[in-house]
């Protein structure tokens, strides 16, 4: 029972957490989470189909085992590998669930974000003279 699943590479986080708030800055981090969001999905995703065909493949290897009329501790060990499988792929599943909807809160936070402020940045970017940072007139 291989998987065609392939670890990857240990990559760095994907938006850095440097303190810059500047709204071409934070529209880049948001775009950066959101894409790898979107990317741990489709990775999400083909592991639940991957764990719940092995455990479909451990079911049907139990019931050969017990058909071929082995010990009854091989047919219990092959049986709860199944089992085992099932929940981590229930498990699985509802990992996937959470990135999708965080990827989806990502994208939806990038456009407020851009609604927000874009006018401003673009004001702002536009100018020559030096503008008050957000804030200053808070005090």
């Amino acid at each position: 029972m291989s998987s065609d699943l392939a670890p990857r590479p240990s990559a760095a986080a994907p938006a850095v957490a440097d303190g810059d708030n500047r709204y071409k800055a934070v529209q880049a981090k948001l775009d950066a989470l959101g894409r790898a969001l979107d990317d741990a999905g489709l990775g999400l995703e083909e592991l639940v189909r991957s764990v719940r065909r092995n455990a479909k493949r451990a079911e049907d290897a139990a019931r050969d085992v017990d058909n071929a009329g082995l010990d009854g501790k091989f047919v219990e060990l092959t049986s709860n590998v199944g089992v085992a499988l099932g929940g981590a792929g229930v498990q699985v599943k509802k990992l996937y669930e959470t990135a999708q909807e965080t990827a989806d809160l990502t994208h939806e936070t990038k456009r407020t974000h851009s609604k927000l402020y874009g006018a401003l940045d673009d004001i702002r970017s536009n100018r020559r003279e030096k503008t008050p940072r957000p804030g200053f007139f808070n005090h």
